[in-house]
Formats: structure tokens, sequence, C-alpha cells
């Protein structure tokens, strides 16, 4: 029996789906054991993530408990995802299957990654991480009937996704006003680059076809389309703080120019260039992410900090181009002077390890794929241009936050003088 039962009383809600025989189900499946458990303590409560547009409510929980005849006490902290419970929330998530693309990508494309490196890692190599949580328990329902003649009411959606919640172990979220530092951005490459190697040579390797392999990828034309009204909600926002800046007139006229051409370079920037086309997490920036920083002995020599980052919120899931993923990471996360002085420094950083990664699982990312670093530079200039449209789409996050607003500006700036506001000129 449950003893000790807390809840967040200002948040406790009927549609919560604990239950003692829940929670029973996710403890053993854990401890893989079929010994008996007791629950001794249940806490829950809602984090609210103020400021950002939320595809789901979460759930934080806390369960104590006793397993096995030594009748020692454990505990378990999770992190429950729910459908979001305001009425247009819900309806944009199951419209556009955020909720299943992420339970998907936990329960199904997470499993086919670990069972594709046990297969085909080389004798003697360290096994390539993939730093996300751990996936406790799972449930979807669409809530739309697939038989053609069911003229019955829909049944309302479900989704539920359980997870580790990281934070007692030594990750923190980060704080989007001081952005990334050089450690945590090379952490955060590390981790997707896990992702994209084993992801690219799964394709190569078992010569599949990603997006026949995952129907539920967020497909071009509809990230295209979602993308487009997220830019067009951002866009007047973006103009209007624009005006009140001095200097950046020029900058204006060219977003001008991009605005008129939006839906066109979303949809080709989303496009992958094989052969490096591969599953890209699509939302890759700072607010996606849980770091753990770690110190060596020797505290003088913070060169030589190791910071473990864990990749959260899988709901944009794409077969699309890699760089997307770093320019969003770097153009959105990154403090401006970081940004300046390491952008070759990371994407050399980033084409190491999936060098490094390949070749653990016998592909040669030059030689078989022909791909260079001056391929990947290329590539990486084209992909700041949907990585900018993305923050704007987002600007209602940046906006207010001073530091936030400053990193955009130099951003833009940057841009702008580097051509890369020029889509005359840039070769899509």
């Amino acid at each position: 029996m449950m003893s000790d039962t807390e809840e967040d009383s200002s948040n406790s809600e009927n549609n919560w789906p604990m239950n003692e025989d829940w929670m029973l189900d996710i403890l053993k499946d854990d401890d893989k054991s079929e010994a008996k458990v007791k629950i001794n303590y249940f806490s829950a409560k809602s984090i609210c993530q103020h400021g950002v547009s939320n595809l789901s409510d979460l759930i934080m929980a806390s369960i104590k408990y006793e397993i096995g005849e030594n009748r020692s006490e454990k505990q378990l902290d999770i992190v429950i995802k729910l459908l979001p419970q305001d009425p247009f929330g819900r309806y944009f998530v199951t419209i556009n299957q955020f909720d299943l693309r992420e339970i998907q990508f936990y329960t199904k494309i997470h499993s086919d990654l670990m069972t594709f490196q046990n297969a085909h890692l080389k004798t003697g190599c360290e096994p390539i991480v993939i730093a996300v949580p751990k996936c406790f328990y799972s449930k979807y329902k669409s809530g739309f009937s697939d038989a053609p003649d069911d003229n019955s009411s829909p049944e309302p959606p479900e989704s539920i996704l359980v997870l580790q919640d990281m934070r007692p172990l030594g990750f923190k979220a980060v704080n989007l006003s001081n952005g990334l530092s050089l450690n945590e951005a090379e952490g955060a490459i590390t981790a997707i680059a896990a992702v994209h190697s084993l992801t690219l040579g799964m394709k190569l390797k078992e010569k599949v076809d990603l997006n026949e392999k995952y129907p539920f990828l967020f497909q071009i034309a509809k990230a295209t389309d979602s993308y487009q009204q997220l830019v067009e909600q951002g866009f007047p926002q973006l103009v209007s703080f624009l005006k009140g800046v001095n200097g950046f007139s020029n900058e204006l006229a060219a977003l001008e120019v991009i605005r008129i051409k939006t839906k066109a370079i979303i949809e080709k920037l989303l496009q992958p260039i094989e052969p490096m086309g591969l599953i890209t997490h699509t939302d890759f920036w700072c607010n996606n992410l849980l770091l753990k920083e770690q110190q060596t002995s020797n505290i003088d020599d913070m060169s030589n900090e190791h910071v473990d980052c864990v990749i959260l919120d899988w709901q944009m899931i794409t077969y699309s181009r890699p760089t997307n993923d770093l320019a969003l990471l770097i153009l959105s996360s990154l403090p401006s002077k970081v940004r300046r002085d390491n952008t070759q420094k990371l994407l050399n950083h980033y084409y190491t390890m999936m060098k490094e990664n390949l070749n653990k699982i016998n592909i040669d990312i030059e030689v078989t794929l022909n791909y260079t670093k001056e391929k990947l530079l290329d590539d990486y200039k084209k992909s700041q241009v949907l990585a900018l449209l993305l923050c704007i789409g987002s600007a209602d996050i940046a906006l207010g936050n001073q530091q936030a607003e400053q990193r955009f500006l130099d951003v833009l700036r940057d841009l702008y003088k580097d051509g890369v506001l020029n889509i005359e000129e840039l070769s899509f």
C-alpha cells in the first residue's frame, strides 16, 4: 500500500495518470525483478516553463520504495510528459503529432540505434553514447479513428511519456540569458553527433530509407508549413523591435526580402543533402539541453573541464541535414564573443566527432561519403538562414531579455556582414 503520498495541491489534476498499479509497473520494470515492491512515499508537482511555448505539460515526481527481501529503500525520480491541457495547445500538438514523434524516438529509434550499434561497433571501440534520459513508460492514443466508416465521436487523445529526471544526478537547465560556454557547446555537439552518426550509419549499413522506416518523422511539407506559421507570428514582433534600435535598417530590409520567400527557403533548407541525410533534432538549442559539469582533480586547470550533456524534447525530429542542428545551437545559444571566437572550432569538433564515431562502425566520412570539412562549412553557412528563421519564430522567448536581445542583434549584424542574408547570392 502507498503511504505518505503527497501531491502539489495547487496543481493536483484528476487527469494525472499516476496510481499505485501504474507506479508499481514502472518500478518493477526498472529493477527487472519479480520481487515484491512496496511504495512508501510519492510526491508530484507540475513544472511550469515560463516564456516557452510548451508542447507538453510536465509533472516532476519522486517515489521512495522498498523491493525484495532486504527491504532497503530506494528512490526513483521521474518526469511525466502529458498533452497540454489548454485546448489550442492540445490541438496543435496532436494535429502535428509532436507527442507521437517524441514517444517513437524513445521507444523505436533509440532502441534501433542501440541494436544497430551492438551489431556493427568494431571490437575494442568504446560505445557511442546516446545522451538522452532513460524512458520508463509511454502510452499513445491519437483520438482519431482509423476506420473510414466510423461515425462515432472520437475519443480524446492521450499521450504519456515517463522519463528519468536527470536533475537529482546533477544535471541543470541552461540559463538562456547566459547562454552556453565553449565547453558546454562542445558537450552539446558531442551529444548530437552521436545521434547523427548512428542514424547515418544505420541508413548506409542497412541500406534503409529512414523516412520509410520511420514514417512518423516530421515530414518536410508539414514541417515547412509549421515553421512558416511560427515565422509569420514572430516577424511583426521582430520588426517592431528592430525599428526601435538604431543602425539596423539594412538588416531589416534584408529580412523583408527573406520574408517573402520564407516558405521556399525553409523547404529547401530542410531537404537533406545526400549522402549526409540523417535524423536531426531540429529544435536543438540551449532550452532543450541539461548539462552536468565535472572538473578534474586539478581545480586550477579549467581548460580540462568536462561537461556531460543530455538532449531533451525530440518532438521535431526530421530527416534533414546535420548542419541545421549545429546552426540553430550556435546562433541561438552562444554568447556573441563565444560564437565569434569559436564557431570554426566547434564545427571542427563536430567533424572530428562524426569522423571518430563513423570510424567505429567502419565508415570513412571522407573516403566513403566524400564529405570534407569544406563541405560542412558550406552547408553550415546555408543552414544559418534556417536557424535565423527559427529564431524569428521564437522571438517572443528572447524579446524582453536584454542579453538574449543583444545576442540576436549581434547575430543579425554578423550574418548581414558575412553576406548570409543576401539570399540572391546564396546557392541553396
